[in-house]
């Protein structure tokens, strides 16, 4: 096989992306569809959701709390019908979660950000893996961030979160790997689009700052000074399940401008 042909995963994937109507999910959906891929989203948004499948025929969609146990398996009925089968799985669904110290952080808003930030991850996995070990090329990809690697001061709930999003990964990897299922972690920097204006905006009003100076602190963070792209991530996704990439498992790659401390 040629070595560009080794990079580009096969056509014909049977890819399901969480939370994929808008923002990386949204860019990781149609960066499969352009490959050839038969991608079907879940999404909380209906607009989103009726955006990216009304723009990109042949992705299909359903709505989904991530976090609800009855919804997961409402889309895996979803899939079973558009799909027939999985091969790849984008566990990509996450919230920012409450801002500010953890000594005035409700209880609820804590108990939300780990449920669709790491219990939708349980969720989607345990549905999700016994239709990829009847795949020929299962892949499971698990969308952390950098604050998986990282300390977050005054993002606790998102950081813990996200460090157990880790520990998930390379415990799947291993259940999994003797059965040829491989399990990757992709963990974003900083990357540009509405959610990302959001958050520095409100750690800047947490903090008591001015949101312009927050915005260039995230990029002043980072080795080469700026975001990245959700292409950038989508990217990487499409790698991760390409066969180049057949002996990678168990790996948490940050795409994040190497982001130095946050």
């Amino acid at each position: 096989m040629a070595l560009h042909e080794l990079l580009r995963p096969r056509s014909g994937l049977r890819v399901l992306v969480t939370a994929g109507g808008s923002g990386i999910g949204a860019s990781v959906a149609r960066a499969f569809h352009a490959v050839g891929a038969r991608v079907h989203v879940c999404d909380v948004d209906r607009s989103a959701l009726d955006r990216l499948t009304g723009a990109t025929p042949g992705i299909t969609g359903s709505m989904a709390d991530t976090s609800v146990a009855a919804d997961v398996d409402a889309v895996f009925e979803d899939v079973r019908s558009h799909l027939g089968g999985l091969d790849v799985l984008v566990n990509n669904a996450g919230i920012a979660g409450p801002i500010g110290p953890i000594e005035d952080m409700a209880a609820a808003d804590w108990d939300r950000t780990v449920a669709v930030n790491l219990d939708s991850q349980y969720y989607f996995a345990r549905r999700a893996i016994p239709h990829l070990l009847a795949s020929p090329d299962p892949s499971l990809i698990a969308m952390g961030s950098v604050a998986s690697r990282l300390g977050y001061a005054f993002r606790t709930p998102y950081a813990a979160s996200k460090w157990g999003i880790v520990g998930l990964t390379q415990s799947l990897a291993i259940e999994l790997g003797p059965q040829g299922v491989r399990v990757n972690a992709i963990l974003p920097g900083a990357v540009e689009g509405d959610r990302v204006s959001s958050v520095p905006a409100a750690r800047a009003a947490a903090l008591g700052v001015d949101v312009d100076a927050m915005r260039e602190q995230y990029r002043r963070k980072s080795s080469l000074r700026r975001m990245v792209s959700a292409d950038d991530v989508a990217a990487l996704a499409l790698f991760l399940c390409s066969p180049a990439a057949r002996n990678l498992t168990a790996q948490v790659i940050s795409v994040d401008c190497n982001l130095e401390y946050l």
